[in-house]
């Protein structure tokens, strides 16, 4: 059984850790407007993320929207309402699915990729380094990485929302004969500008929590190969518990502006 003193000590760790974290977001909004602006790095890092993204952020898009559609095709039969189909694909990519698992997925590549580079660098002693000569390794590499996940992100959402709406067109065409153009049409007669922006500003949010938690976990690894793995392990972890609570908050407030 789990004791009241291992329980306080873990809830101690937890609140410990929400306050460093909390700090060094603090710190990243302080850094981030200051001079000079790297700006070479944060161009390269947009390459890193952004660019070699783009294959896998695609077949995931691509293999949600064949999945959706050919998951909820035979109930919408049922109803003799398969002509909402695309409506409803498009709807649910783009206000909920799209995001959120485009999040996830680079979470899993950008989040971990990011907390074990900068945790060698840690464990290689190469940012005590960057101290020592003068440079501020905290805006080299944590400012840069942040910026460029929180930018990078929404494009790739986009990205994915518009690959996987084709993937839906493609099931809707060999099951019932669909046009390109008819099952687009609908598609944007369905989506609305209410439907977009959310989702947009919810993707910045997103790559934000990313990159935050990525440079915070790499940053300040422990010694030793262990506290690299440990480093991009729990960045993934948490941050995908904290995409899911950026997700709720995002559409509880969506939610009461539909309201009002």
């Amino acid at each position: 059984m789990i004791g009241l003193d291992q329980i306080k000590s873990q809830l101690k760790a937890f609140f410990i850790e929400v306050g460093e974290l909390t700090y060094f977001t603090k710190r990243f909004f302080i850094e981030v407007v200051k001079r000079p602006f790297e700006m070479k790095e944060f161009l390269r890092q947009c390459y890193h993320m952004g660019n070699r993204s783009l294959l896998l952020v695609g077949i995931t898009g691509f293999i949600i929207g064949l999945v959706l559609t050919l998951q909820t095709r035979p109930t919408l039969m049922e109803f003799g309402a398969v002509s909402w189909m695309p409506s409803m694909v498009s709807i649910s990519i783009v206000r909920e699915v799209g995001p959120i698992i485009t999040a996830l997925v680079c979470a899993g590549r950008i989040g971990s990729g990011i907390g074990a580079e900068l945790g060698s660098m840690r464990v290689t002693e190469q940012i005590d380094a960057m101290e020592v000569s003068g440079t501020n390794p905290f805006k080299f590499l944590v400012a840069t990485r942040v910026l460029a996940v929180t930018l990078m992100l929404p494009l790739l959402v986009l990205f994915g929302d518009a690959i996987a709406l084709f993937g839906s067109f493609l099931v809707e065409n060999i099951k019932g004969n669909v046009s390109f153009m008819l099952y687009f049409n609908k598609v944007f007669d369905a989506l609305e500008f209410g439907d977009i922006l959310p989702a947009t500003i919810k993707s910045f949010f997103f790559g934000l929590a990313i990159g935050i938690v990525g440079c915070y976990k790499g940053f300040y690894c422990k010694k030793g190969t262990a506290g690299v793995g440990k480093a991009a392990n729990s960045a993934v972890v948490l941050t995908s518990l904290l995409l899911f609570i950026i997700d709720f908050i995002a559409v509880f407030v969506t939610d009461i502006f539909y309201d009002l």
